[in-house]
């Protein structure tokens, strides 16, 4: 039995989903009604072009052309954040605010919770939390607590930052480097609709966990664990000392580069920042000399040769020797490779949708059925709908190259908000990502904090419901105030 449910869930991957879809729209275009032209240009919404085999198998390597900008920039990315991690800076570090906060650890989790989220909203830190269940439930256990709350901090805390991504290159970047050429997104409404996202859910994410965690301090009899489980964590965790974390130090290179860690992401939140739209001219011209573009301007290639320049000069400072960077280096590369391949063969379903002329289609004919669909309703109904879509596609930069080239057009037809539409896939597929099995973080996660997924469902469905709540009532509000 439990080998099927294996298989089952190794079927039923992003890669698999996406493949799917592609072969399902290739056959699609065979079904619906062939496309009108007058001349060369055809008639909106008559019809689509049947693919040819070719078209449907060609589609996944044209996605890699149609986003070489993403994927360099992950590739970079990956290599950047494995250079850092082999210093232990940040693992480091924390057991040092431990130290420091010993006997108010309850200070830690609104303290660790807000630096996951932004780890989340900025680069969309999620999978790389995973290494920090163990540390944190060590402690938690230790500060009285269970492994619960230590799952919390990391899941919640990470998690309501993607929801709420502001530049996060993997769920905003990707979703506006997918707008159909001619429609444009301001990056500064996108960044304030994500930041009220962020914020809130943060806010409710917190409480709820500090309820819980008090509860639990106060009697350990309210723990949400089964018997089972307390045990596993007893085993695990409920016999280690306080040795490791009361010798924890940072050497003077770990220092360094947790500040330098810190002004390689600053630096991309401010290069990314439209400042002109702010009315903000500081950063002109000869802010260029580094990427040839100015600060304010940047995109992927900028940001990866940013973070080439950072990884080198992190290596540099902790002597890490040619062989070895490079070695580290592409280390993190392959483990990003996943990332792209999803962003590249989502990508092809994107580019076999417009030969075919489908997102065409499809576009103008939902224009047709939800024209006289208030604004009201249809924000929510858009949440809902990506919900459902991440249980199937749970990768934000797959779902992004999806959805995008089709909602964002259509919001836009309807006369509705881009931005609130792009961040309304934002959220409803970071929500889902803070329960789904799906979800490789969620899984990994909790394993090694001792917490069985069922328990994580059943403990998690308030607080979830709860910012899905919240989450529908800001974009609806954002929708009617900014369309």
């Amino acid at each position: 039995m439990a080998k099927s449910k294996r298989k089952k869930h190794e079927f039923l991957t992003a890669f698999s989903i996406i493949f799917i879809l592609i072969f399902g729209l290739g056959l699609l275009s065979h079904l619906l009604p062939k496309a009108e032209f007058v001349g060369d240009v055809i008639v909106n919404g008559s019809g689509v072009v049947g693919a040819s085999l070719s078209d449907i198998l060609l589609s996944p390597i044209l996605g890699f052309e149609n986003a070489i900008d993403v994927c360099i920039f992950v590739l970079v990315l990956g290599g950047f954040l494995k250079i850092v991690a082999n210093t232990e800076a940040l693992e480091t570090g924390i057991k040092v605010l431990v130290k420091k906060l010993k006997g108010k650890e309850l200070v830690l989790i609104p303290i660790l919770m807000f630096l996951f989220s932004i780890g989340g909203t900025t680069y969309g830190m999620l999978e790389e939390t995973v290494g920090f269940y163990a540390l944190l439930s060590a402690t938690m256990v230790m500060a009285g607590m269970d492994t619960l709350v230590a799952s919390a901090i990391v899941l919640l805390g990470a998690g309501s930052g993607v929801l709420g991504s502001t530049i996060n290159p993997f769920a905003v970047g990707v979703a506006v480097s997918a707008l159909p050429e001619g429609l444009v997104a301001n990056q500064a409404l996108i960044i304030g609709i994500g930041s009220l996202l962020w914020l809130t859910t943060y806010l409710i994410s917190t409480l709820f966990v500090l309820s819980y965690a008090r509860k639990v301090i106060k009697r350990k009899g309210s723990t949400f664990l089964s018997l089972r489980e307390r045990r596993n964590m007893a085993v695990e965790y409920g016999k280690k000392d306080n040795k490791e974390i009361a010798n924890a130090k940072l050497s003077k290179n770990q220092k360094i580069t947790l500040c330098l860690f810190a002004l390689t992401f600053v630096v991309m939140i401010v290069g990314f920042i439209p400042w002109e739209e702010f009315g903000i001219s500081i950063f002109t011209s000869w802010t260029a000399w580094l990427t040839g573009a100015p600060i304010g301007s940047w995109y992927f290639y900028d940001a990866a040769l940013w973070f080439l320049l950072m990884a080198i000069i992190i290596g540099i400072l902790n002597k890490d020797g040619e062989k070895k960077f490079v070695d580290l280096f592409i280390d993190g590369a392959d483990d990003m490779v996943g990332v792209i391949l999803i962003i590249a063969i989502a990508r092809g379903a994107s580019v076999l949708m417009q030969s075919t002329y489908l997102d065409n289609y499809i576009i103008y004919n939902a224009a047709d059925l939800l024209r006289n669909v208030p604004i009201q309703i249809f924000t929510p109904l858009n949440y809902i709908l990506h919900i459902i879509l991440s249980v199937l596609v749970p990768s934000s930069s797959g779902l992004a190259t999806l959805s995008t080239p089709i909602i964002a057009p259509l919001a836009n037809e309807l006369g509705y908000n881009v931005e609130s539409t792009i961040m309304t896939m934002v959220a409803a597929n970071g929500l889902v990502n803070l329960i789904t099995p799906t979800c490789g973080a969620i899984m990994g996660g909790l394993a090694l904090a001792k917490v069985e997924y069922p328990t994580w469902v059943r403990w998690a469905f308030k607080v979830v419901v709860t910012i899905a709540i919240v989450n529908i009532v800001i974009l609806t509000v954002a929708t009617l105030v900014l369309s």
